[in-house]
């Protein structure tokens, strides 16, 4: 029997670093993701910046000590509530695993980080053709109404 692990992202923990690396590469080169790896410069900083990116919090996933998975979320705040929110920005689980929960354990362990940090939502942005959209929904996710739009200007 296959053993499913879910921790909170330790950066400082080399086994960790390099999961969330892999992990968060693997969502990058998928449809979902970029359809590309990560560039090496990207790859190069990413660590190091999230360690100093005092709203960062992460968690992966571990399937027999393998890297299975990645939710790499950040908090934010609700001004209408003056409350803590926590974004999922990038929830993956990289190809060999899906279909084993993963996504669900992942959701789960953000929303029980969410509920002792006293937030008062966990939000998401979800691509219209996504796969996981039916794992959102089962695990209580609405898209509010009215129906909100994720837009973006780079800048």
């Amino acid at each position: 029997m296959k053993k499913l692990e879910i921790v909170e992202a330790d950066l400082n923990n080399p086994k960790h670093s390099e999961a969330l690396l892999f992990s968060t590469d693997q969502y990058a080169r998928d449809a979902m993701g970029m359809k590309r790896p990560l560039k090496e410069e990207v790859k190069k900083v990413l660590v190091e910046k999230l360690k100093n990116f005092p709203c960062y919090v992460g968690f992966l996933a571990f399937m027999d000590d393998q890297p299975a998975g990645v939710a790499n979320c950040v908090y934010s705040f609700s001004t209408f509530k003056a409350q803590k929110v926590i974004n999922i920005h990038d929830l993956a689980v990289n190809p060999q695993y899906r279909g084993n929960g993963i996504g669900e354990a992942l959701l789960a362990e953000v929303e029980r980080k969410a509920k002792m940090e006293n937030c008062c939502k966990v939000t998401l942005e979800v691509r219209e053709d996504n796969r996981a959209r039916n794992l959102y929904e089962r695990s209580g996710f609405s898209y509010g109404e009215p129906r909100m739009f994720f837009m973006e200007k780079e800048v």
